[in-house]
């Protein structure tokens, strides 16, 4: 189950922008081959970051509420806001896509692996984990990142 869980969003995602969020992933990280200090503000960076799931919560959360306050206030008609938006949760828990995914994906947000992949892959190359060839060097970025796993 977790597998799924970890591949829907990529699978669910045009292939181009895959590529764009991973190509971005190995930029951030060349820009921190060079010290310690880059790579542990980097990671500050990287603990902060929202994921997709967590993204898509909130704006759902903030769409509810605006339609029902709407709806309230207004006209009772908003209230085919939140029904709307429910459907797109309830799609995207069973199917792992809904139509503002899209959307989330090409402002660039990442899922919890592709994140997690780029923090293990700073780890790498702070040297967390001496004695695997992963730290600084030629090539080390690439190797990094090939090591904390896939997609």
């Amino acid at each position: 189950m977790a597998t799924a869980t970890l591949t829907r969003v990529p699978a669910s995602t045009n292939r181009g922008v895959n590529q764009s969020i991973a190509d971005h992933s190995l930029a951030r990280l060349a820009r921190c081959t060079t010290s310690n200090e880059l790579i542990a503000a980097r990671l500050r960076a990287v603990n902060r970051e929202w994921d997709v799931e967590r993204g898509l919560q909130a704006w759902a959360a903030g769409v509810v509420v605006a339609g029902a306050t709407l709806a309230a206030t207004r006209d009772r008609r908003w209230v085919a806001l939140p029904a709307v938006v429910g459907t797109f949760l309830l799609q995207h828990a069973v199917q792992g896509w809904c139509p503002p995914l899209t959307v989330f994906r090409r402002l660039g947000f990442r899922t919890a692996g592709e994140i997690a992949r780029e923090r293990y892959a700073l780890k790498a190359m702070r040297g967390d984990f001496a004695g695997l060839g992963l730290d600084r060097g030629p090539g080390a970025v690439g190797r990094a990142f090939a090591a904390a796993g896939p997609q």
